[in-house]
């Protein structure tokens, strides 16, 4: 199975955000590429909140180009066999961190944003990942910072997607 193909399959799996998710299928029907960094028309992307609910905390990045607090994340890549592997190695590079897994049950929400030209969206699928009892996070080259934030303090940091992002991974735990 490509991984165009499981993209579609998880999005048709996924509920909620019915309109949204709609336009996701609707943007890859129209577009083979459009997994691609090199679709222009938009994208899809995987990301993965890391949290630590034993301490009541996420780990975020200071994204080095936006220069905003966000979950780890980016564009999927020829190697990568499902959209959740995707989110799980963008989560692992960006934290540093080994053993994270990824929260049962799929993506956590979808979030499309517009993005600077040349392209112009970003069809993020956003899982949740769980923090190994012990980690410990590594800057990447990508990031400007990495810190850990109590669930409390996400809102003064981090834009609203993340905050919908974090309240929707709360509510799955």
């Amino acid at each position: 199975m490509s991984l165009y193909d499981d993209a579609v399959l998880v999005l048709k799996g996924y509920e909620g955000q019915d309109e949204l998710r709609q336009s996701y299928l609707d943007h890859l029907a129209a577009h083979l590429d459009g997994m691609w960094k090199a679709c222009h028309a938009g994208h899809v992307t995987a990301s993965a909140l890391v949290i630590d609910p034993e301490r009541g905390r996420v780990l975020l990045t200071l994204h080095r180009k936006l220069r905003m607090w966000l979950q780890m994340g980016g564009h999927c890549e020829p190697g990568d066999a499902t959209v959740a592997a995707a989110a799980l190695r963008e989560a692992t590079e960006e934290s540093g961190m080994a053993g994270l897994t990824l929260l049962p049950g799929g993506p956590v929400r979808l979030d499309r944003h517009p993005i600077p030209s040349p392209c112009h969206w970003h069809y993020d699928v956003q899982y949740a990942a769980l923090a190994p009892s012990g980690a410990v996070a590594a800057i990447s080259d990508e990031s400007l910072d990495l810190r850990w934030f109590p669930y409390d303090e996400v809102a003064s940091v981090a834009d609203e997607s993340v905050v919908r992002l974090l309240d929707a991974t709360r509510a799955r735990l």
